[in-house]
């Protein structure tokens, strides 16, 4: 009796292996897919283009939408969809006052606008109205037209992640590129205006 006792207390710990191993793979299992998508994501970030993400509705119309003015600026009116595919390419930025990289790439908004390169349309995004007024009286306003997405409808139909974003549009009123995040001068001069003039033709 008394081996038997001591025996049965050596056969547990046998039997509960294989349970803990069990266990064990089935935390780690997450972590390493967690890494390798991790890892994967990392890949593309640093040897990709982040400016050229893929977009569902590259060729595709421009959604609708229709946009009230931004406060201070209602003499020129809302923004709408209807305002795009008049025969004329056309930027579509996505900005919004509390966007640091939004303060980056206006100035080069600015030149466009003024130098009459292509027709901006401005979607201001889930801005307070009073700041969006203050952010475009400081700074200008290059855009022909633009709208305030005060509830972020609007940009999710244009897909967008967060801002800024930038949109070139045919005369047709198709999306044919997406730029996410700021804008350079590089952006600008090797692929939107080349675009732009590619467009036209």
């Amino acid at each position: 009796m008394a081996d038997e006792s001591t025996r049965a207390p050596a056969e547990e710990p046998a039997a509960a292996k294989p349970v803990s191993a069990l266990r064990r793979l089935r935390y780690l299992v997450p972590v390493f897919l967690f890494v390798a998508l991790a890892a994967a994501l990392g890949v593309q970030l640093l040897t990709g283009e982040p400016g050229k993400v893929p977009s569902a509705l590259i060729d595709k119309p421009v959604p609708e939408f229709a946009l009230p003015p931004v406060q201070g600026f209602e003499d020129a009116g809302g923004f709408a969809s209807a305002d795009l595919g008049q025969g004329e390419v056309a930027l579509v930025n996505v900005f919004a006052s509390w966007c640091g990289p939004c303060r980056v790439e206006h100035p080069l908004l600015m030149a466009l606008a003024e130098a009459g390169t292509v027709p901006l349309y401005g979607i201001n995004y889930k801005d307070t109205p009073a700041d969006a007024e203050r952010w475009l009286g400081r700074l200008g306003n290059p855009y022909r037209l633009m709208g305030a997405d005060l509830d972020g409808r609007a940009a999710i139909e244009w897909g967008v992640y967060g801002v800024p974003e930038t949109f070139v549009v045919d005369g047709a009123g198709r999306i044919r590129h997406r730029h996410i995040g700021v804008l350079s001068r590089h952006d600008i001069d090797e692929t939107i205006v080349p675009l732009i003039e590619d467009l036209r033709e």
